[in-house]
């Protein structure tokens, strides 16, 4: 096999169904995905209005298993994991000894001595190293099952609708679901562990099923969908709709780089230093970096204008002193105007204040706003 072969993208079990309907695909960690299908911009519009189904096997998938499972994750990751009730998640973070978030992920409680945690896709191989090197002697099983699980996502205000009209073996279950929370059942004829999570700002749910039900689970979902309105939707939508509900995005927002106080997950580490009794990685820097505020600041930028500001974007004082960076940035399809996220000087970060982006040599005001930008009606 020629070498350039071995550096592909890999596929997940629903690329055939991408290439039928005519996706464009792009490389995002490491595997070849829908990044839209016809337009992005009507796809993201479909999950905020009706409802989208995307693809998200890229995403990583580690068990853990045995008495001491909720004591491993508990010294492994940042947030207390053995409280969790049977049925919740909860969303943390994965540290290193100097406190620099190594990726950012869900933890699912699925028993008493059962666990799955969902890693980024790009990280899956760096957490589970990671998180290997801290087994120590702890009882548990630690598997890597991502190559063989798939995830399907139905995000929007008909998602809950679609799943009961593709039948699933209890409705109740369905109907009481709360948000970050999971039960197994069977939807429209396939066994799956259903979650009530997402990365869109709308209701939705993830199903996790195993690589050879993913096909008959999309086709299934796709067709009860479809008389609400519902589309498959690509990376790119996935993407805009998670800056309109300010949630971080590793690489941009969250990295090696950017302290946990830096990207607006300081009260989840004051809640694991004021309660969390085990011992954990990265406590010891995190107490020191919780002893003075950071120096900069993850904000919501509102363009006055037009002209969109990307990522890399740097931000000027009035005389033209770099004061901050942009991590994510687009033209907002909802909300009708650019938007962005930055890291800023916190003398900068003021809501209501306005600072200019640097726009390929030119300045451009954007006024300080508080996150998130877009908020569903409950």
């Amino acid at each position: 096999m020629r070498e350039e072969n071995l550096m592909s993208p890999k596929k997940t079990s629903l690329y055939p169904v991408h290439e039928k309907l005519g996706a464009s695909f792009t490389d995002f960690g490491g595997w070849d995905m829908p990044l839209k299908y016809a337009n992005d911009v009507a796809e993201h519009e479909a999950v905020r209005t009706r409802a989208g189904i995307f693809d998200l096997s890229h995403m990583g998938e580690f068990r853990v298993t045995g008495p001491d499972a909720g004591a491993f994750l508990d010294y492994a990751l940042v947030s207390n994991m053995s409280i969790l009730k049977v049925g919740k998640a909860k969303y943390s973070i994965l540290v290193n000894d100097k406190g620099g978030v190594i990726d950012d992920l869900i933890t699912y409680r699925l028993g008493d001595e059962e666990f799955m945690v969902v890693p980024n896709a790009a990280n899956i191989d760096t957490d589970f190293a990671a998180m290997s090197e801290r087994l120590g002697d702890f009882n548990v099983e630690f598997v890597n099952e991502s190559e063989q699980t798939s995830l399907v996502a139905v995000q929007g205000p008909r998602a809950e609708e679609i799943l009961l009209v593709a039948g699933v073996s209890d409705e109740e279950a369905v109907r009481e679901l709360k948000y970050y929370a999971s039960v197994p059942l069977t939807v429209a004829g396939v066994d799956v562990l259903l979650a009530r999570t997402g990365y869109t700002g709308e209701d939705g749910f993830e199903l996790f099923v195993p690589n050879e039900n993913a096909v008959e689970l999309w086709d299934k979902l796709a067709a009860a969908g479809e008389p609400f309105g519902m589309i498959p939707a690509g990376l790119a939508s996935r993407d805009s709709l998670r800056l309109e509900a300010g949630m971080p995005l590793y690489g941009n927002e969250l990295g090696l780089e950017i302290t946990p106080f830096e990207s607006g997950l300081g009260r989840l580490v004051e809640i694991a230093l004021e309660k969390k009794a085990a011992n954990f990685v990265g406590r010891e820097a995190l107490t020191e970096l919780a002893k003075s505020e950071s120096k900069r600041i993850l904000v919501g930028l509102k363009a006055q204008a037009k002209r969109p500001a990307r990522a890399g974007s740097k931000l000027v004082d009035a005389e033209g002193n770099e004061i901050g960076e942009v991590t994510s940035g687009i033209p907002s399809p909802t909300l009708g105007f650019p938007i962005a996220m930055a890291l800023v000087n916190r003398e900068f970060s003021e809501v209501g204040s306005t600072v200019d982006v640097d726009i390929r040599g030119k300045r451009a005001p954007f006024d300080v706003v508080a996150l998130p930008f877009y908020k569903r009606e409950k």
